[in-house]
């Protein structure tokens, strides 16, 4: 890498600096969430994915270029074959400072196995997806998942010193009535939560997404009925808004990409786990990372594709559920541009 690349950031046409990377590393995952996947997946061959090696090569580029938080998604990023030794080669961003944080998001399926391996490599928080305590429902949600297993996971990350942050998805009819239950649950525990409100992605049927959306306006309006709501200043370079429960001291956090555009201050891109680069979670423009990367061993090419699509990135994207019909649906699945 060229000392050039090391002082000059990724600053998109609205002069914000990319300083987080999301990089899906696989497609696949040992649940079908329904509102991610269809029960019956046709995931990618192997050799359209990008290698371990090559998911090194090309997060230390975009660490050379100012990305300061690193992000593995998936599918679920666990399940991954020989991911140790990818989170392994990412701690060394740690260790020498060009990294300031290196973390995940996963269903907690596998924590238990790789718990005290990631928090001795520095990780220090994960994301665990989660909407609902109740085992029959999480079965039905997951199709394929286990309650206790997740649990035990949560658990040993917790027993490992790792901070875990529950998101759940905001499902009318389905975790409406598990509001305070999961909100109880979360600061007994230690946790924060966060509500994401269900997106429009992937051929998941339009009428079942309208069924489904429940906006956080509503759920925050019914928070505010049993606890007092202090707005938080603080980002965290995500879409989130936070609140403080000022009778429990836990901190909700609320990402609402269709009653609330969080564009303005949009600091990360998303690669797939096939080296697709997604300026823009809501929006199809991308580049092919993946071609740079197998055509050579150098890696000015790489790093020419990635600033000349920076130089593409959207100022927003446009979600929409008005007129009862979802306008701006985007066509791939969230297992494979990355949760």
């Amino acid at each position: 890498m060229s000392p050039q690349t090391q002082t000059v950031p990724l600053v998109d046409p609205f002069q914000r600096a990319i300083s987080y990377l999301r990089v899906s590393v696989t497609d696949r995952c040992d649940f079908r969430c329904t509102y991610c996947m269809s029960e019956h997946m046709t995931f990618l061959p192997k050799k359209e994915l990008l290698t371990l090696e090559e998911l090194d090569r090309l997060c230390t580029s975009f660490i050379g270029m100012g990305v300061e938080k690193l992000r593995i998604t998936g599918g679920e990023p666990l399940v991954r074959k020989g991911i140790m030794t990818f989170f392994e080669a990412m701690a060394r961003h740690l260790q020498s400072g060009a990294l300031k944080e290196l973390t995940l998001t996963t269903n907690g399926s596998q924590l238990g196995r790789f718990a005290e391996d990631l928090a001795a490599l520095g990780i220090r928080r994960v994301n665990v997806s989660l909407d609902t305590l109740d085992p029959q429902k999480f079965a039905a949600i997951t199709r394929w998942g286990r309650l206790p297993q997740v649990l035990g996971g949560i658990e040993a990350a917790k027993a490992a010193g790792l901070r875990v942050k529950i998101n759940a998805v905001a499902l009318k009819g389905f975790n409406e009535e598990e509001l305070f239950s999961l909100t109880e649950w979360c600061a007994r525990e230690g946790h924060d939560l966060t509500w994401i409100e269900v997106m429009p992605m992937g051929e998941m049927g339009e009428e079942m997404r309208l069924d489904q959306y429940w906006p956080l306006k509503d759920l925050r309006a019914r928070l505010a009925e049993r606890y007092t709501l202090t707005d938080l200043a603080e980002r965290t370079g995500g879409p989130a808004r936070y609140v403080r429960l000022e009778e429990t001291g836990q901190k909700i956090g609320f990402i609402t990409p269709l009653t609330h555009n969080f564009c303005e201050s949009c600091n990360r891109v998303r690669v797939t786990c096939t080296g697709e680069l997604f300026m823009c979670l809501g929006q199809e423009d991308m580049a092919d990372l993946r071609a740079p990367l197998r055509a050579s061993a150098d890696d000015t090419a790489l790093e020419a594709t990635i600033r000349a699509a920076i130089a593409r990135k959207p100022k927003g994207h446009d979600f929409d559920y008005s007129r009862q019909k979802v306008a701006g649906q985007v066509n791939r699945h969230m297992s494979h541009t990355g949760g």
